[in-house]
């Protein structure tokens, strides 16, 4: 069995859909806190069980009987991030897992400035000393980030960010797709290549594009960080979440989500989606 964590989730849920597609209903498990949110796929013959990251209990139930068990990264941050994630890797091998996969980031790096890449890289070495198979997701920069930096400037004509550099946006839809492949095939042991889209892109290359989406100009403005930070402050962006956005353009200013990989694409067997695709989506309807 195939077992699913955050099922609930906007990638757990379309991994599922995507393994629907791939293989009986009754091979794959579901986990998630809150069954109740994903009554549909039971209804479709997945089992769906409670697994809760902060509860080893939960998840030996929701694990029982798994092949391999996808985890997901935690939406938590440095050593509450690490629990979480060693518990869910004990409990995968505790329950027989002959493979743990997780979902990783092409910029996981020890000395990262952003918090999360360091957490990510911390738990690939727990992943290294887990005892079973293990294969580390290394995906691109999702690119839903991207309409929420354009959220003003649609309106103003100005994306006003801090200094940057090229991030590889990629959908999660094409990470779904290729990580219901790996689930099904013999591919990845260990880090994978980087899974990205089909482009590295600035903040410039991101200006230009919306523009052409929007039929209007919307020019790049370089701001100070500190500018930045209280700019989001001043639109309501609570200080620490603004920093840590802040901390995304010092990553990228390294290089640490560039260059675009065509692993992605090989493997899924089309080209990656682009950012132009994402953003006709989230364009409003008079800019």
């Amino acid at each position: 069995m195939i077992v699913v964590t955050g099922a609930s989730g906007q990638l757990g849920r379309a991994v599922l859909e995507r393994l629907l597609d791939l293989v009986p209903a009754g091979r794959i498990g579901a986990s998630v806190r809150d069954p109740e949110k994903v009554r549909d796929l039971a209804e479709r013959g997945v089992r769906v069980r409670r697994g809760d990251y902060t509860d080893p209990s939960s998840l030996a139930d929701a694990f029982e009987g798994a092949s391999q068990v996808l985890v997901v990264s935690a939406n938590v941050l440095g050593e509450e991030a690490l629990r979480q994630h060693r518990t869910a890797i004990d409990a995968a091998v505790a329950a027989g897992a002959e493979r743990v996969l997780y979902t990783s980031h092409r910029g996981a790096e020890p000395t990262s400035p952003m918090a999360p890449m360091a957490d990510h890289a911390a738990t690939e070495e727990m992943l290294r000393t887990c005892g079973v198979a293990w294969t580390s997701l290394r995906n691109g920069f999702y690119s839903s980030t991207v309409p929420m930096l354009l959220r003003g400037a649609w309106h103003t004509g100005e994306l006003r960010v801090p200094e940057d550099g090229p991030v590889a946006w990629t959908t999660h839809g094409d990470l779904a797709d290729v990580t219901a492949l790996a689930l099904t095939g013999d591919m990845f042991e260990g880090i994978s290549p980087p899974l990205t889209g089909p482009e590295a892109l600035t903040m410039e290359d991101v200006a230009a594009v919306a523009s052409e989406v929007a039929g209007r100009t919307i020019r790049r403005v370089v701001v100070s960080d500190d500018e930045y930070v209280a700019d989001l402050v001043g639109h309501g962006v609570p200080e620490t979440a603004a920093r840590m956005l802040l901390t995304m353009f010092a990553a990228s200013r390294r290089g640490d989500f560039a260059p675009a990989d065509p692993t992605l694409a090989r493997l899924v067997g089309r080209p990656a989606t682009p950012l132009a695709e994402v953003l006709r989506s989230a364009v409003p309807a008079q800019t």
